[in-house]
């Protein structure tokens, strides 16, 4: 969606220069090292504040299927992109009928696999508890679950996902936990709690359970900022990379790019970034070839969310 909120109204238009006429900062693909699929904007619970619009009824992105994956990881060869890793997001990515075949065909293939998920009912339905320990007996390590725990306290989890939420992912989370299943978090950073109270919230809660994470390691324990788009941000130019002292090669879509299929489109698509599915500047084409365009920084999250992370270019 293009619609910005009153406070960057005059922003973010032209994709080539800024409201005040500056050069729009671009980003190539310099080193290509994930491919993200989205399996579809269904989920089994509405979060409050869920970038993407996952619902039980939203199927604006609609199920990906294991040909999907199948045709882009023949891509990724054909291409010689150096991808390490293929990861599976949604909406909820067990939600998805195939989702084991496709996380088979990508391990099977020598990649790391990271599958985002909420632990909650759809992973634990027994044919994908099965599938899961099988791939786990098969592939070990190869494979992680990034569990979306908003929070390390039921109450500000809840908060945003509902009622008995947190006690939901936490059983979950004890059923990998006890299968040897691979396991990280992705929290939020809503409530203005220090980073460093946050991160030790967690190790105390992943001590109690036994869960083998380290909460102090950004990558087993990834803290997102909120995504606001009422919040005002300011436009990324080229003179940004220096003034920031930052690169172009930091910014997600210099290394990776999403899989998506839209309600009624005949084929899928690739995206520049898993965080703007619904945006149309961020549609590259159809194939992996065509997606190995530059990338304008023309949307509030590609400042707030991927440059400045709390740092400012108006020097």
């Amino acid at each position: 969606m293009r619609d910005f909120e009153p406070a960057n109204a005059r922003k973010f238009l032209d994709p080539a220069r800024t409201a005040n006429g500056q050069v729009r900062a671009r980003v190539a693909l310099r080193d290509p090292q994930t491919l993200w699929f989205n399996t579809g904007t269904l989920c089994n619970i509405t979060c409050r504040n869920c970038y993407i619009e996952s619902s039980p009824t939203n199927d604006a992105l609609v199920y990906l299927s294991t040909d999907d994956v199948v045709a882009y990881l023949d891509q990724l060869e054909t291409r010689g992109w150096n991808v390490r890793e293929i990861g599976f997001t949604g909406g909820e990515p067990f939600v998805n009928p195939e989702i084991i075949a496709m996380l088979r065909s990508s391990l099977g293939r020598g990649y790391d696999v990271l599958v985002l998920t909420n632990a909650m009912q759809p992973m634990m339905r027994p044919r994908v508890m099965a599938g899961l320990s099988a791939l786990r007996a098969e592939f070990g390590r190869q494979m992680t679950l990034r569990v979306s725990l908003d929070h390390w306290s039921a109450q500000h989890h809840d908060s945003e996902r509902g009622a008995g939420s947190f006690a939901r992912t936490l059983a979950g989370m004890d059923w990998l936990r006890d299968r040897g299943i691979r396991m990280a978090v992705a929290g939020r950073s809503f409530w203005d709690e220090p980073e460093a109270e946050a991160r030790a919230g967690y190790a105390a809660l992943f001590a109690a359970r036994g869960y083998a994470i380290d909460a102090q390691d950004p990558g087993e324990t990834v803290i997102f900022p909120e995504m606001d788009l009422g919040a005002e941000v300011p436009e990324i130019t080229e003179s940004c990379w220096g003034i920031l002292g930052k690169s172009p090669s930091s910014v997600m879509c210099a290394s990776s790019r999403m899989v998506v299929k839209r309600r009624g489109a005949s084929r899928p698509v690739v995206l520049a970034c898993t965080l703007l599915p619904h945006a149309p500047g961020f549609e590259l084409g159809e194939t992996l070839a065509e997606a190995e365009g530059d990338v304008s920084l023309n949307h509030p999250h590609c400042a707030k969310f991927c440059v400045l992370g709390g740092a400012s270019c108006s020097a």
